[in-house]
């Protein structure tokens, strides 16, 4: 497990990047799931995410399977659960709620996950996950039994992402939560970024291009966008030109 493909892109900064956030309970439909892929391709998505707070319905083998069959873009996990966890894609994001005081996902569920992760051989990226009020009651919130940071906390935000830098995580990822009526301020953005040297994910609530341009600017080097691109998947042109704009 020594190649580092997908940390090294996420390295090569300034650059900035989209990911499509594809979760296998809300996207069903064989003939859906081509379309945006399709469609990532066509604009040059960077990078798909898989992943859900809950899977119930059998699909997480098959959907992988088919975006991987479908486009060479690498397919990153962004796993709910330990049990979230497939050979074809390319790389992990081994998430530690650092955001949280729940121990069972600040090292439980990753000591239950770690002889899966190693038998697959895909590409681990040790991530601090930080859950961020959003404005709604999300599954993460939920399923995780944490409270996220408050929206205008921007303090404990910086010096939680940079206890995750010390303790040796690779990237950090703030996350509003699906469905969140409103994504990460740009001022906590900003904090963040002026407190790691990692590469930042960001994602959650994010619904417009300007919005995600906004996140890009604060200083996420990845944009995360999920619900918005499962409800109107032709959202994906006007983002991704929006965030691909910045690196000319």
């Amino acid at each position: 497990m020594a190649h580092q493909e997908i940390f090294n892109q996420l390295t090569q900064l300034p650059k900035k990047r989209l990911a499509v956030l594809i979760d296998p309970d809300s996207v069903t439909d064989k003939n859906a799931i081509d379309k945006t892929i399709a469609l990532c391709q066509a604009h040059h998505i960077d990078f798909i995410l898989v992943g859900g707070s809950l899977i119930t319905n059998g699909f997480w083998n098959e959907c992988i399977q088919q975006i991987k069959s479908c486009t060479p873009i690498p397919v990153i996990l962004f796993p709910g659960n330990n049990m979230q966890i497939h050979q074809d894609a390319d790389a992990i994001l081994f998430l530690s709620l650092i955001s949280g005081r729940n121990a069972d996902l600040l090292i439980g569920k990753q000591v239950l996950a770690a002889p899966e992760v190693k038998r697959a051989g895909i590409e681990v990226i040790p991530t601090g996950y930080m859950l961020i009020e959003g404005g709604s009651n999300s599954s993460v919130m939920y399923m995780s039994n944490t409270m996220p940071i408050p929206k205008n906390k921007n303090n404990i935000a910086a010096t939680t992402a940079m206890a995750g830098e010390m303790l040796g995580l690779k990237t950090i990822y703030m996350d509003a939560g699906s469905g969140a009526n409103w994504p990460v301020s740009q001022e906590m953005i900003q904090a963040v970024r002026s407190s790691v040297q990692l590469p930042l994910f960001v994602g959650g609530g994010i619904r417009t291009p300007e919005q995600a341009v906004a996140a890009c600017k604060a200083g996420a080097d990845v944009v995360v966008v999920g619900n918005a691109f499962e409800q109107n998947p032709e959202l994906i042109q006007s983002i991704a030109e929006a965030v691909h704009a910045l690196n000319n």
